[in-house]
């Protein structure tokens, strides 16, 4: 269905541009069926000189040509958008927001049309085909409307269909948990320089355990805890390094972290 369609990204800032990006290395749409637009001519003109995709900085005209229109705008700056292109807008159209904080609701009521929206919030892994997005359908969208938000971004990694109640938290979690992950990476390799390994060779081995553990977690579906034990044997060095984690309080720190990404994401969006 997705590959007969023509999408705009309105916004190719660093989520827009990995949306094109995972697309386009998926072979979901080609080239020719994307156009991206930017505030700054220059934006557009490095996006389209990467990923070859049309470019252009007039919002209407991009949505015109779309069977699927993807907002990809910062929190503020979505009312302006909206306005400026809810008299070109169409009730075939899909409507696929990724903007954080905005709820389907607030976005229907700024076009004031009964436009299918979807909102979406993935993350930065989809430009290398392995995000996270979470889904939800307006009051407007149909079955249809869903299932190509999922083939979107199913293209560039796993999807999950979720009530709106539970965005703010998806944001929180998965779209902003991969910068604290990369901090836990950072960190951890920083502790193999520190026990002799060079910095590329602990890095390396660092990133490929994380992704490796996410494996495990994903594909047996066990408890993390569970995972945990069978790595900790008896009287064992990881037994030693878990106390230290406990001591210094990461578990806590990183509940935290995601409670305050979560409250923060309810506050982006004041439309």
């Amino acid at each position: 269905m997705l590959s007969r369609k023509k999408l705009a990204v309105l916004g190719a800032g660093t989520l827009g541009e990995a949306v094109i990006a995972g697309l386009l290395d998926a072979k979901a749409l080609p080239k020719s069926a994307i156009v991206a637009t930017a505030r700054h001519p220059e934006r557009i003109e490095a996006v389209g000189r990467k990923h070859g995709v049309r470019t252009m900085l007039d919002n209407v005209e991009a949505v015109r040509g779309a069977d699927i229109v993807l907002l990809a705008v910062k929190p503020k700056a979505l009312p302006e958008l909206l306005h400026g292109i809810r008299g070109a807008l169409r009730p075939r159209q899909t409507l696929i927001s990724v903007v954080a904080s905005a709820g389907t609701a607030a976005i229907e009521r700024l076009i004031g049309k009964r436009v299918p929206v979807v909102r979406a919030m993935p993350n930065t892994p989809c430009l290398v085909r392995e995000g996270m997005t979470g889904l939800c359908a307006g009051r407007h969208a149909r079955a249809a409307d869903l299932a190509l938000a999922e083939e979107i971004f199913g293209a560039v990694g796993r999807t999950l269909v979720v009530d709106e109640v539970h965005m703010d938290a998806v944001t929180g979690l998965s779209a902003s948990g991969p910068a604290f992950i990369y901090v836990v990476i950072e960190s951890l390799a920083e502790a193999g320089v520190k026990v002799g390994l060079p910095r590329k060779m602990a890095t390396d081995l660092v990133a490929q355990m994380v992704l490796g553990s996410a494996k495990m977690v994903l594909e047996t579906q066990a408890h993390p805890a569970l995972l945990k034990d069978m790595v900790t044997t008896p009287a064992g060095c990881t037994i030693d390094g878990l106390m230290e984690l406990e001591d210094g309080g990461l578990r806590v720190t990183l509940i935290k972290a995601v409670v305050q990404a979560t409250q923060r994401s309810k506050e982006l969006f004041n439309g």
